[in-house]
């Protein structure tokens, strides 16, 4: 998505370009006021590509905060079942202590 985005903003570039060129080629008005409406043109293209700018940085942004909230689910969910992995090896000791315990209990009568 990344290098399509790019290629949107070259294209976008290179078209104005193309365009200003062709505008100053069979321009029928006085240099100035040629001039005056290149400039117009570019600050068009300069607010055109600010806008796409922030655009894909608010889509950045976006994608990153989902990411940041998978990936602290994913990590909650992860200590869950630790816990409860961490518990069952709990019990399972305790029964062998007990056993153990019973063990010593016949051998010391």
């Amino acid at each position: 998505m990344a290098n399509n985005n790019g290629n949107n903003a070259i294209a976008l570039l290179l078209g104005a370009a193309i365009g200003v060129g062709v505008g100053i080629l069979f321009a029928p008005d006085k240099g100035s006021k040629t001039r005056e409406k290149i400039k117009g043109n570019l600050d068009d293209l300069k607010i055109d590509v600010n806008n796409k700018l922030a655009d894909y940085e608010e889509d950045i942004r976006a994608k990153l905060s989902g990411s940041k909230e998978d990936l602290k689910e994913t990590v909650d969910n992860l200590l869950s079942n630790s816990s409860y992995k961490a518990e069952e090896a709990i019990s399972f000791l305790e029964e062998k202590l007990a056993e153990l315990k019973q063990q010593n209990a016949k051998l010391q009568k």
